[in-house]
């Protein structure tokens, strides 16, 4: 293990992060709001302690290792969540309590969107700012964006990249050199981004809430500046733009970027994962404007728009809200939230399984029914056109089953600190799937949770955020041996 190295990468990854604290510290200026000198200590802190990791083996060169691309990649979270929460602590109109406020940067970077603050309205523009910058830094990882630079300072970063990137097959690369990729993938998260506050400007936000909500938006984070999220600006025309950027985000870039590359839309509905995407997401979305309708819950006009709204936010793990979906009627908040643990497309911005993984388990499943019935067939599970070979098919299998065990575990533990089982169960639930809203005591926030529970949900976080495995392999001992 290249320990130096490791810590060189980390030493930078720090020093780079403390700048992300000049926005809010300009933000902080213009509306004088009186929080510009915390931001400015937050960063002197983070650019000096960086600095310190750094000097010592500034000099170090070498290419990472496998093992060495998970340890580096955890830690960048773990560190980077540490200082992130800096802001929040130091801030007086901020959580006061340091489990609070990493809590609050934990859920940005993972882009959870879940919250232990109330009165948002309230709060500094500065510290809002923050709140949603640090969810679309988190977005499509910031490790994709650091690989871009590491190579220039003679550090390799395709370990880190397939430490990072979402989905089961992580060795398909968009363009011949990670740099390139990481570039890639960023032209195409910052154009929606764009496009997202272009649209929410134009349907009558302010520049501050469109800038903000597309970061969130397109981060699938689901933070906003309003307690009442995306329900505070009541505009249909605003949910309808919410909802065509959520799905957009939920879809898998590398899919984006061979759509724009050859110019051809219709590649989206030759791909298997993308059909049965739009296919869920329509499905849910019809039976739960149904049951509105019918259950003479909302008008037929606000059913279908809330209805969908509140699909496609809980599907891609958004977490945006226009209603209390808690209170719906018959199955409907069941049903909303476990569609979060279908979650996005591979190498989105969305949190939960991901939906290439449940299509796998379905197929795989398919197919050894009809084995029951012809034991001596030959089927492959394919995707597409194109067969998946069976070292996929058991990681789908091995990634699911020891999601499903951590689940159990954190759900035990949140019980035993005193949670009823509804709000163990979706608080579990939400922070894996890093979706934010469950049920129960979490429906609007997290905020009278008890401090266990909390560094817990912390723990769960990152846990969905890393897909299990980054993070598990840690703590086997075949790691750490040489």
């Amino acid at each position: 293990m290249r320990l130096p190295v490791i810590l060189k990468i980390l030493g930078i990854l720090m020093m780079l992060f403390s700048f992300t604290m000049l926005p809010p510290l300009a933000i902080s200026l213009a509306y004088d709001d009186g929080q510009w000198n915390r931001f400015a200590d937050a960063m002197a802190i983070v650019f000096v302690g960086g600095l310190f990791v750094w000097a010592p083996f500034h000099s170090e060169h070498g290419d990472l290792r496998v093992r060495d691309g998970f340890l580096v990649t955890t830690l960048f979270w773990v560190v980077l969540s540490v200082a992130g929460s800096i802001p929040f602590y130091l801030s007086n109109d901020a959580p006061h309590t340091y489990i609070d406020a990493l809590f609050e940067a934990v859920s940005g970077l993972t882009t959870t969107g879940a919250t232990v603050i109330t009165g948002i309205d309230q709060l500094p523009h500065s510290i809002l700012w923050y709140r949603q910058q640090l969810q679309w830094l988190g977005g499509m990882g910031i490790i994709v964006l650091a690989v871009a630079i590491l190579p220039m300072l003679g550090i390799g970063g395709m370990q880190l990249y397939r430490a990072e990137v979402p989905g089961p097959v992580k060795d398909n690369k968009l363009t011949p050199r990670i740099a390139e990729t990481a570039k890639a993938l960023w032209y195409i998260y910052v154009s929606l981004t764009i496009a997202c506050a272009v649209a929410y400007w134009i349907a009558g936000m302010s520049w501050f809430d469109a800038i903000g909500h597309s970061f969130s938006t397109v981060a699938i984070g689901g933070f906003s500046t309003h307690d009442a999220s995306i329900g505070y600006f009541n505009s249909p025309a605003i949910e309808l733009i919410a909802v065509v950027f959520m799905v957009l985000s939920g879809a898998n870039f590398a899919l984006h970027f061979m759509a724009w590359r050859q110019r051809n839309v219709l590649l989206y509905w030759g791909d298997s994962e993308f059909k049965l995407y739009i296919g869920a997401l329509a499905g849910v979305s019809l039976v739960t404007i149904l049951v509105l309708i019918a259950t003479n819950t909302l008008p037929p006009l606000e059913a279908v728009t809330q209805g969908m709204f509140q699909v496609v936010s809980l599907a891609t793990t958004t977490g945006f809200a226009t209603a209390d979906f808690s209170v719906w009627p018959l199955m409907l908040p069941f049903l909303l939230f476990v569609m979060s643990f279908m979650g996005g497309c591979a190498a989105s911005t969305g949190g939960g399984i991901k939906v290439v993984r449940m299509l796998l388990i379905f197929r795989q499943g398919s197919r050894e029914m009809k084995r029951l019935l012809h034991p001596n067939a030959v089927m492959p599970v394919k995707l597409g056109n194109r067969p998946v070979s069976d070292r996929v098919l058991q990681a789908v299998w091995g990634f699911f089953s020891v999601y499903m065990f951590m689940f159990l575990v954190l759900l035990v533990i949140l019980q035993a600190t005193g949670l009823d089982q509804v709000t163990a169960w979706t608080a579990v639930g939400a922070t894996m799937n890093n979706l934010g809203p469950g049920l129960g005591e979490v429906t609007y926030h997290y905020g009278t949770l008890n401090d266990v529970a909390k560094w817990v949900l912390c723990f769960a976080m990152l846990l969905g955020r890393l897909e299990v495995f980054t993070l598990l392999v840690l703590f086997t001992p075949a790691f750490w041996r040489r």
